[in-house]
């Protein structure tokens, strides 16, 4: 699969607001660029019936990009295994918590509408 990462069909903006004058003045840059937040979607209950799953049980030395790396072959992909648990984050999850990492990783990610 190619690279698939949260920023993948990002829109983009520009923020050149006079507020941040100091901040550009300081940096010497006339503008910033932000990938806009996208709304990711949860698979249905139907889309879910159609994935396979790894069932993990969180412990000491776990972490989401170390399970993108083992299963997915990219720690970059962290992030389809935090959303599709309903986690977005590793400060979420405790010990002894079961941890899905679905599959196939295309389907997962086309589900999410990105």
């Amino acid at each position: 699969m190619s690279e698939v990462g949260r920023y993948t069909n990002r829109k983009i903006t520009v923020n050149e607001d006079n507020m941040y004058k100091t901040l550009f003045n300081n940096r010497e840059i006339k503008k910033i660029t932000h990938h806009k937040t996208t709304q990711l979607t949860y698979p249905t209950p139907e889309q879910i019936q159609n994935l396979e799953m790894v069932n993990i049980v969180w412990k000491v030395g776990d972490s989401y990009p170390k399970l993108a790396s083992e299963y997915y072959g990219n720690p970059k992909l962290w992030w389809v295994i935090g959303w599709f648990n309903k986690k977005p984050t590793e400060t979420e999850v405790k010990y002894g918590d079961i941890i899905s990492v679905p599959f196939p990783l295309e389907r997962v990610v086309s589900y999410y509408n990105l």
